[in-house]
């Protein structure tokens, strides 16, 4: 059985199948017997979101809505066709992206001018389009009733403008999406869980990242569900490494800013050698080529994302 957290209040993470095991989390909200889902993962993640609701004893029709922290494919590519498996589903998402959800031909070409055709071709698939009727813009402070329990929409750009993260009103947790960076489970240790933040391309800002990072922690939450990866704990300590390390990997990015043909790579050198550090005083004991393989994907966004940043800040 694919990972499975049962945090229960309520509400499960499991994994979405997304390029490696425990990368990614699909977060499922139940109450009264009705669910909300956050995020999709891919196309690749609706047998698992329907092996989940055969779990809990629930079927396609108990969804009421499909709800997109923000529109990279690793959080909405399979929204389409949750969309199509769910009849009674509403798709929620921040108003910068709805019309991509509508029309993703140009959300498709953007990544496909990254990454290329053939990769997102396998890793994504075909992106269904939402009918228009059946999605729902959630402006700041847009709220949603799921059988009473309330869901409060937020607008929280940094990593990218058309994000959102949501709060719950029945345990005053938050599903933060990429905002709160990514901490994996595999690293845990002695109840501590490592974080940092997540700097992909293209909409990266820092600043805007630090205040929504702020204003997540103003709401003093008990817990932050990441889709990257599931419940993290202890928040004010771990927004303030968060925050800590996002001026490091902006200060070596800055370090490194001279453009060529090696800027890329010791951009990457330099955030392996920092987050490695930073996790060996944090108390991981993995072999470090584990933890390389656990930040492989990350690493590489990330060192994109500060590039494009980089150049941002010259054009």
């Amino acid at each position: 059985m694919f990972d499975w957290r049962d945090y229960g209040n309520g509400i499960v993470a499991f994994d979405s199948g997304y390029v490696r095991p425990a990368l990614a989390a699909i977060h499922l909200i139940r109450h009264q017997n009705r669910v909300a889902f956050i995020d999709t993962g891919t196309n690749d993640s609706l047998p698992n979101a329907l092996a989940a609701l055969a779990r809990l004893g629930l079927d396609p029709g108990a969804v009421d809505y499909v709800i997109l922290t923000h529109i990279h494919l690793d959080h909405a590519g399979g929204a389409g066709a949750m969309m199509r498996a769910f009849p009674a589903a509403r798709l929620v998402v921040h108003p910068r992206g709805a019309r991509h959800m509508a029309q993703p031909s140009r959300l498709v070409a953007g990544v496909e001018a990254v990454y290329g055709k053939e990769y997102v071709q396998r890793v994504y698939g075909d992106i269904i389009p939402v009918p228009t009727e059946r999605i729902i813009e959630a402006a700041d402070g847009h709220r949603i009733s799921l059988a009473g329990r309330g869901l409060t929409c937020i607008d929280t750009p940094g990593h990218a403008r058309h994000h959102i993260c949501i709060i719950d009103d029945l345990t005053g947790a938050i599903f933060s999406g990429d905002m709160f960076g990514l901490s994996y489970r595999e690293l845990d240790g002695e109840g501590r869980q490592f974080i940092f933040p997540t700097t992909t391309p293209s909409q990266f800002d820092p600043g805007a990242m630090h205040a929504s990072i702020q204003r997540l922690l103003a709401f003093k939450p008990e817990a932050m569900y990441l889709t990257h990866y599931g419940q993290l704990t202890d928040i004010a300590l771990r927004g303030a490494d968060l925050c800590r390390r996002l001026d490091a990997l902006i200060a070596l990015a800055l370090e490194n800013r001279t453009p060529g043909d090696l800027r890329h790579t010791r951009i990457k050198t330099a955030m392996t050698l920092y987050l490695l550090r930073e996790v060996r005083d944090y108390g991981c004991t993995l072999p470090e080529q584990v933890v390389r393989d656990l930040w492989e994907t990350d690493l590489e966004l990330n060192s994109q994302g500060l590039e494009v940043w980089l150049d941002s800040l010259s054009s």
